[in-house]
């Protein structure tokens, strides 16, 4: 026999409120997991919201504060108010290294395959807080935009999945001995100089450097940005014949290692994005 159970009701579940602290990609990404999971009160994204984000901590005391990317400082007053927890903070390395600016970036030049995110207790000296979790993916693809997406989504949702209990979790201090610095890109890395590096140096700064400082070569005169582009192997395609399709790409940039870059699309300076197919044809043919 089936009997209903007039006296159970389902409850509502109560999202936890969250004062969200950062900008760029590493935190669009993150934001768009957290708002999915939880209410999101505020988005502190330049100095002048500080002030703000103070006053709403006052209102809601239960709020949490999560951090990723913001690049302000937080002074300590704002810091103890998210006491004892802290306000946690999403950086896309395996800490201690990696600390800084750039971490992604730094790791791609460095020839990294693996990429890991650390969840922090936000401290005053830069990326130096205690650890309450890391995780590493290894072997992802070399795409800054899926590096990104892949920490951020998968930190964010740890975060979620583990703020009503984080008052239970000790963070791990950091050895500071083992920490690595990252520096801020700038825009005099743009220009690319494969004279002085191998192929897939290269191809890392093309990675690298995309939305920011833009990778940039000079085709026919004509200054572009490099937005997609691949290795050719010199070898493979001596063991492999049927590589040498690839040596017929329209622009193909030599190494110091006697391999190549090919691109694939670019963007000359003022114009739009096109293949590489297309600006040969509208730039290479008039010389």
């Amino acid at each position: 026999m089936i009997q209903n159970n007039t006296n159970t009701h389902p409850t509502d579940t109560v999202k936890p409120k969250i004062i969200f602290f950062g900008n760029g990609l590493l935190a669009d990404a993150t934001l768009a997991v957290l708002q999915d999971n939880a209410d999101i009160i505020f988005h502190a994204k330049r100095p002048e919201d500080l002030a703000k984000a103070t006053e709403l901590k006052q209102q809601y005391p239960e709020a949490f504060g999560v951090l990723a990317s913001f690049g302000v400082m937080i002074r300590k007053p704002l810091l103890d108010a998210f006491e004892p927890e802290g306000i946690l903070n999403l950086h896309p390395s395996k800490l201690p290294s990696y600390r800084g600016a750039s971490p992604i970036e730094t790791a791609i030049l460095a020839g990294d395959n693996n990429f890991s995110y650390s969840i922090m207790k936000l401290a005053k000296k830069m990326d130096a807080g205690p650890l309450y979790h890391q995780e590493t993916f290894s072997n992802l693809e070399i795409n800054k935009d899926l590096i990104y997406q892949t920490l951020a989504s998968a930190g964010a949702k740890w975060i979620v999945d583990n703020l009503a209990q984080i008052r239970q979790i000790q963070p791990t201090p950091q050895n500071d001995a083992q920490a690595t610095f990252t520096q801020k890109l700038d825009k005099t890395m743009s220009t690319l100089h494969p004279e002085d590096h191998s192929a897939e140096e290269i191809f890392r700064q093309i990675v690298a450097y995309q939305n920011f400082p833009k990778p940039k070569y000079e085709f026919f005169g004509k200054t572009c940005i490099i937005l997609k582009a691949h290795v050719v192997d010199t070898m493979m395609m001596v063991c492999d014949p049927s590589m040498i399709k690839d040596v017929s790409t329209p622009l193909m940039i030599k190494c110091n290692d006697r391999n190549f870059v090919a691109v694939d699309v670019l963007q000359p300076e003022g114009k739009k994005p096109m293949d590489a197919r297309s600006f040969i044809n509208g730039y290479g043919k008039s010389r």
